[in-house]
């Protein structure tokens, strides 16, 4: 089975109808289409309503472009001072070495800028971008993102890692991937030892929106990187009719710490083009994060945050437990809603 790149793969592939497909052709011509032999299969008997259809198979609602909507909806433009990097915080940047991945959600935040053969960068390019982090010795933490790095060689991935590990200054390469529950085929032994290097930290963050995306092939290649040593964060997009009630996000964190995964943090939607379906609001938000407070472990738990628009970062999001009385203490809420008066 082949990857499909296009409507006429969906439709081929029995994922949508032809005039489904009519219906969703000016939004291929714009956004991206990709989904791995793997997640086709995986998606075989699946309807419009199952939480993995909806992120990868696009949708009509993606024509509609909201107000508020933008191109590059975290500012990672601006915050570009070399190709290849986004320097948003003093101490660690971004290396984008590539704009593909293997799969293209529809809810990506970077959709304007990647998608099949996205521009790699050229070996000088990619020199270039390593200088810029070697002249700068506040940085002390790597994100290798993209696209998508797994997709990279195993030999170009040592290469960039291990480059990483010759600048005294960097102590940890974080490289955040999709690939694990999207193509975990691709999780070899080569690949994982690729990602090494001596006096290097390496931890990966792994998107993972929903537990049914942690199939026996996926936890396998979860369990290869685990096994290697390498420490694994989770990044969840919190995504309304996907994973936007309390059970869900329960079962998704608790399997991801079952597969030594810690939830790191649950994104509110990016204002990217065309996802305003996908967004629940703020507040939304808010009331299922506190919900998991007294369903959930703290291992279950990661932070709700909301990336800034125009490059500015993340702010926690989540509700405030402890807030001040009026009378100079203040009043402590537990999991069930209580409150309690503090004084210290």
């Amino acid at each position: 089975m082949k990857a499909a790149h296009s409507v006429t793969d969906l439709v081929a592939a029995g994922l949508m109808t032809p005039a489904a497909g009519e219906a969703v052709a000016a939004v291929a011509d714009r956004y991206a289409i990709a989904l791995t032999p793997y997640l086709l299969e995986a998606l075989a008997d699946a309807a419009p309503g199952d939480p993995l259809y909806a992120q990868y198979v696009p949708s009509p609602e993606e024509a509609y472009t909201a107000p508020e909507e933008r191109e590059d909806p975290i500012g990672d433009v601006v915050r570009s001072p070399v190709k290849g990097i986004v320097h948003r915080y003093p101490d660690r940047v971004l290396l984008k070495p590539l704009h593909a991945c293997a799969v293209y959600c529809r809810f990506c935040f970077r959709r304007e800028m990647v998608g099949p053969g996205g521009e790699a960068l050229a070996p000088e390019e990619l020199d270039a971008a390593l200088a810029y982090v070697r002249a700068r010795p506040e940085v002390w933490e790597v994100v290798v993102t993209g696209g998508d790095p797994l997709l990279l060689s195993p030999r170009r991935l040592s290469h960039i890692v291990r480059s990483l590990s010759d600048i005294p200054h960097v102590g940890v390469v974080r490289l955040h991937t999709r690939i694990p529950v999207a193509d975990p085929a691709r999780v070899t032994p080569e690949l994982v030892e690729a990602l090494k290097a001596p006096d290097l930290a390496t931890w990966m963050a792994i998107h993972v929106n929903h537990a049914d995306e942690l199939t026996e092939p996926a936890r396998g290649a979860i369990a290869r990187l685990a096994d290697a040593g390498i420490p694994l964060l989770g990044q969840t997009v919190l995504l309304k009719g996907i994973n936007d009630d309390a059970a869900a996000l329960e079962a998704l964190f608790r399997g991801l710490v079952r597969n030594r995964i810690k939830p790191y943090y649950l994104h509110h939607p990016d204002l990217a083009a065309g996802t305003s379906h996908f967004r629940p609001t703020l507040a939304e938000g808010q009331a299922l994060v506190k919900g998991l407070r007294g369903r959930v472990s703290g291992l279950c738990q990661p932070t709700y945050v909301l990336d800034i628009p125009g490059g500015h970062g993340k702010a926690p999001a989540a509700p405030g437990w402890v807030r001040p009385d009026g009378e100079g203490g203040y009043l402590a809420e537990d999991f069930t809603g209580a409150t309690h008066r503090y004084r210290g």
